[in-house]
């Protein structure tokens, strides 16, 4: 008979073998510092030699294209960092610049344990729920970085998600109101909230800009979903793709990334049912600016590829909303509206049971209709501050944030070896 070990439980146990591990890890490295220290009779020693000024952690390949503009400013600064991922795949690891050192740590839980101890002065990531499931704070860390990986609202992260960040960097003014009532409601330090903009949206309209006019072509439908059970392929099934083939248009489909590992029955039977041909594409490109540019429309739910679309593309979106359940994120705790449910209908058309059979005249008027060309001039007002400056002003802030920390540190330096010096004579 086999053990089984449910996911939560799995997660616990690991936490607490890293905790152990992690326990016996520092008490016999202070050992070993305090001897450093005695032996150079207090002068600085090269315990800090291996102390890594900035390390980026990129949990999956798909987050190269946040970190990227940041990554070529930091290296225009001189500025070194290290890149970890835990995809083997991630173009990170293809990086030319030279002060970037991309490296692959492991995936899954060898990468949080990798994480768990490292010594970096910053460690700069999307990944959320630091400190909550696998991956713990490095007690030889001073601070924690968090960039979302969309430019959302923040309150649609698994609960605690950026909790136990230290500075949060954010796209707008927008962003602030939540993690603030959060924080008073749990109990929290302020974490600092730095608007710098959204540095991917900047790549994607500046490559918008310097490319021709698309030519003439076949009126084109983008369907991309996010995944669960509130996606658009999880409540409507083959019957949207169904009509959206009935218009006559052509169909790109682009699941979630996380589609193929968590719902891999069910985008198998869909691509069964609806294979490649003249008509409709599947795509699972890295990069999804191709499908943005080449389609007229998109059809999605809440994925945040809506504000992507209808904020930089300036195109229209169709969006199938639904009851979404709440109870295990961010947004549980909060009275306010959720902002990913809210600002979607002033983008576009909602999709609804009731008039999925008129989808074609729907796409028709969306496509023709210039009413919501304002409402996404005013969101994009709302949510893309710094354009085009992005990627710089959150490299600056990297940098001036490691010089404060050192400074800080040296300062302490004095105090601690005189502390040090008074014990030793009683």
């Amino acid at each position: 008979m086999r053990l089984y070990i449910d996911p939560g439980t799995g997660s616990m146990l690991f936490a607490i073998v890293i905790a152990l591990v992690g326990l016996l890890f520092y008490v016999v490295r202070g050992l070993i510092i305090k001897i450093r220290f005695m032996i150079s009779a207090g002068k600085q020693s090269g315990h800090d030699a291996d102390t890594i000024p900035l390390v980026i952690f990129g949990e999956d390949r798909r987050y190269w294209p946040i970190f990227e503009p940041i990554c070529r400013e930091l290296d225009k600064k001189g500025f070194d960092v290290v890149y970890m991922t835990s995809s083997k795949e991630d173009p990170a690891l293809k990086c030319t610049y030279p002060h970037v050192k991309a490296q692959f740590i492991g995936e899954g839980n060898k990468a949080f344990a990798r994480m768990n101890f490292l010594r970096a002065t910053i460690v700069f990531s999307t990944t959320p729920s630091l400190n909550v499931y696998q991956w713990k704070r490095s007690p030889d860390v001073k601070c924690y970085v968090h960039i979302p990986h969309a430019a959302t609202g923040l309150t649609l992260y698994e609960m605690f998600g950026i909790d136990y960040y230290d500075v949060v960097l954010i796209s707008g003014e927008y962003q602030k109101e939540n993690p603030r009532k959060l924080e008073k409601l749990r109990g929290l330090p302020e974490k600092e909230l730095v608007i710098v903009g959204t540095p991917y949206w900047d790549v994607m309209h500046k490559k918008i800009q310097e490319m021709p006019p698309m030519e003439d072509h076949q009126k084109t439908i983008l369907l991309a979903p996010s995944w669960g059970p509130n996606s658009i392929l999880n409540r409507f099934g083959s019957r949207v793709i169904k009509e959206l083939l009935a218009t006559g248009y052509h169909l790109i489909i682009r699941p979630h990334p996380q589609s193929f590992t968590s719902e891999k029955e069910m985008i198998t039977a869909l691509m069964e049912e609806f294979p490649a041909g003249e008509q409709i594409e599947w795509n699972r490109d890295t990069d999804n600016f191709d499908s943005l540019r080449r389609s007229d429309i998109l059809v999605s739910d809440f994925s945040s590829i809506i504000y992507d679309y209808a904020i930089v593309f300036d195109k229209p979106v169709i969006c199938a909303l639904s009851d979404f359940d709440t109870s295990k994120y961010d947004a549980w705790w909060l009275d306010s509206p959720v902002w990913n449910l809210e600002v979607p209908p002033r983008l576009g058309a909602v999709l609804t049971e009731e008039n999925l059979p008129d989808l074609k005249n729907i796409i028709d008027k969306a496509v023709n209709d210039t009413s919501y060309s304002e409402e996404r001039q005013k969101v994009r007002e709302e949510t893309w501050a710094n354009i085009g400056k992005s990627a710089e002003i959150a490299a600056d802030y990297l940098i001036k944030k490691y010089n404060d920390l050192k400074a800080a540190e040296a300062a302490k330096t004095p105090a601690k070896k005189a502390k040090k010096e008074k014990k030793d004579k009683k």
